[in-house]
């Protein structure tokens, strides 16, 4: 039976060294890390993570600031918040929440995000960094999944590494990290031929696809670590995965539940960038 990967605990861990850190930070520079979050519109489940990170921040003792536009926010008045908070020296991070509404531009709006406050990692200079492997920022969940496989003794070197899954947020960014940690990576999405089988050839096996149970056993090499970055909300109202977890669970080594895997990572991954921003600034 898999060793199940606990995203609370290890998340809880690095929030409390994260506590630790912004205390000292405070006393030597006389402030605290700031964060803003913008978030446009009425989108349930967005409105939800804006909580959590506000009450996150608080938790770690940062500054922090909430922002809560109406649906009809014209590009100009978004953009123009985003150039004052690019301004204000109290803000180190800015998070602009996605989805926005069908009326604004989100890459418009991304672009505006001065490249050393974008804590999202979204912004192409930050992009092209990742690539490279220069960075300042990691996008949040392809950075709490490395910090998840550090923190349970998992190792990527030498490892034949499949991503499923090819977003922006997530696929692309997960495969780069999982390079840099020098695995042997494949990824793959809805054009790939012979899916099964190219899953079955991977010790770690990260699944980003937003479909519900889609990785069964028939998928899963036997002693796989397997991490599933969904998130789907069944007909009955309950939380499940991309991947069946019933039915991988025994056949690998270690895997990450849902809820309590990987979901608890991405918060705290934003907290660790936004403190990683205060410090690189000179104020």
């Amino acid at each position: 039976m898999a060793i199940r990967i606990d995203g609370k605990r290890i998340s809880a861990e690095i929030r409390a060294e994260i506590k630790e850190e912004t205390a000292a930070f405070a006393r030597e520079r006389g402030y605290l890390p700031g964060l803003a979050v913008v978030i446009v519109g009425e989108d349930p489940a967005s409105q939800v993570y804006v909580r959590n990170k506000k009450r996150a921040c608080e938790e770690v003792g940062f500054y922090s600031e909430v922002y809560e536009l109406p649906e009809q926010t014209t590009q100009k008045e978004l953009n123009a918040l985003v150039e004052r908070l690019n301004a204000d020296q109290k803000i180190h991070g800015i998070l602009v929440q996605l989805p926005l509404p069908k009326h604004l531009d989100e890459n418009e709006v991304l672009l505006r995000i001065d490249p050393s406050k974008d804590v999202d990692a979204f912004h192409p200079l930050n992009v092209g960094k990742i690539m490279i492997g220069d960075y300042d920022f990691l996008p949040c969940t392809p950075a709490g999944v490395m910090a998840l496989l550090e923190r349970s003794c998992i190792d990527p070197a030498g490892k034949k590494c499949v991503v499923v899954g090819r977003s922006n947020i997530v696929g692309k960014p997960m495969a780069m990290l999982l390079l840099h940690a020098n695995g042997t990576v494949t990824v793959c999405h809805s054009k790939t031929r012979e899916l099964a089988a190219v899953c079955r050839e991977a010790d770690i096996l990260v699944v980003a696809i937003g479909r519900a149970d889609f990785v069964g056993a028939d998928m899963v090499k036997e002693g796989a670590v397997v991490i599933d970055v969904g998130m789907n909300r069944r007909a009955d109202g309950k939380l499940t995965g991309d991947v069946d977890f019933a039915a991988v669970e025994p056949i690998a080594s270690a895997i990450t539940p849902v809820p309590g895997g990987v979901g608890p990572m991405t918060i705290t991954m934003l907290l660790k960038n936004t403190l990683t921003a205060a410090k690189k600034k000179n104020h």
